[in-house]
């Protein structure tokens, strides 16, 4: 997914935000397609994949912002698969999964960065 102008430091966050976005998307249709009540986990899925996209988009360009946005999805990648991991789910326990790993490359980009 990573552009080849992409920096090094920039591609391992970059990667795991493109995998997280995707694994969300998935996520969020699969709770929305099976089952009503889980609307919160569709709901975090939805907020944690538009995030994933926008810190996609920061770290491409290298933004000055990166820092601050990818310390915030961190902490919507933890909140989303700690809602995930209530359920035992092939699909969400992927989406958790990708979400713990976007959290832990934000959060060291964030510090790399700040």
């Amino acid at each position: 997914m990573a552009v080849a102008t992409v920096g090094e430091a920039n591609k391992a966050c970059l990667d795991a935000c493109a995998e997280c976005q995707q694994a969300c998307e998935t996520c969020n249709y699969n709770c929305c397609a099976n089952n009503p009540d889980m609307a919160e986990c569709a709901r975090l899925c939805l907020d944690c994949a538009a995030i994933c996209a926008a810190c996609v988009t920061l770290l491409a360009r290298d933004s000055r912002w990166v820092a601050q946005l990818c310390q915030l999805c961190a902490e919507v990648c933890e909140a989303c698969a700690a809602e995930c991991d209530k359920y035992d789910l092939d699909y969400c326990r992927e989406c958790a999964a990708a979400c713990r790993r976007c959290a832990q490359q934000c959060r060291a980009m964030a510090s790399v960065s700040a």
